[in-house]
């Protein structure tokens, strides 16, 4: 089976709104700009309304019964709504789990390299997932594995305030923790 590697379009920023014509139903509940509700109106009567004023009827609220319009100029309206769109993704950020594989005989210049990038990944509001690989006969002294991770996580602590969100398990021939910034 062939895997697809093309980026999708994302959705769009904004749903689709009817505006004026496009309104398929009998009566709509119109408010004004400062959200008052001005009544029920026959879709006709309100588009004379809209045409009058040299605005645009724009239904807000499809699924209502009956359904929400407001007479305003559209592209105001929809510059509105991408603005707010825009300002609610820059908001929101999705943590990732990152991860930093480390082992039982790493060097210190080698630590601190995946201490310094640890830090990075905490301070962007990821969560850093601490991996370490029991080789051969280090499966037989896991302890020592243990230590090594929270020995690791000590050092970041020591720039960065962190907790556990998973304590150090052994998973098969792996040690997994998992730390968050607090």
């Amino acid at each position: 089976m062939r895997i697809s590697r093309k980026k999708r379009p994302d959705k769009p920023l904004l749903p689709h709104y009817n505006i004026n014509e496009q309104i398929k139903s009998e009566e709509v509940r119109i408010i004004n700009d400062e959200g008052e509700n001005l009544g029920v109106f026959s879709t006709k009567t309100a588009l004379g309304m809209a045409q009058e004023q040299e605005l645009d009827l724009v239904e807000i609220n499809p699924k209502a019964v009956p359904p929400i319009a407001k007479i305003v100029p559209f592209a105001h309206f929809k510059y509105q709504k991408e603005k707010e769109a825009r300002k609610q993704k820059t908001n929101s950020h999705v943590s990732e789990i990152k991860g930093v594989r480390i082992s039982m005989r790493i060097g210190q210049h080698d630590l601190d390299i995946r201490r310094l990038q640890a830090e990075k990944f905490l301070n962007r509001g990821d969560k850093v997932k601490i991996e370490l690989i029991l080789k051969g006969r280090d499966r037989a002294q896991s302890q020592i594995g243990y230590d090594v991770v929270k020995a690791f996580a000590d050092l970041i602590k020591q720039t960065v305030n962190i907790r556990f969100e998973q304590e150090p398990t052994r998973q098969g021939t792996r040690i997994n923790a998992i730390i968050t910034k607090q």
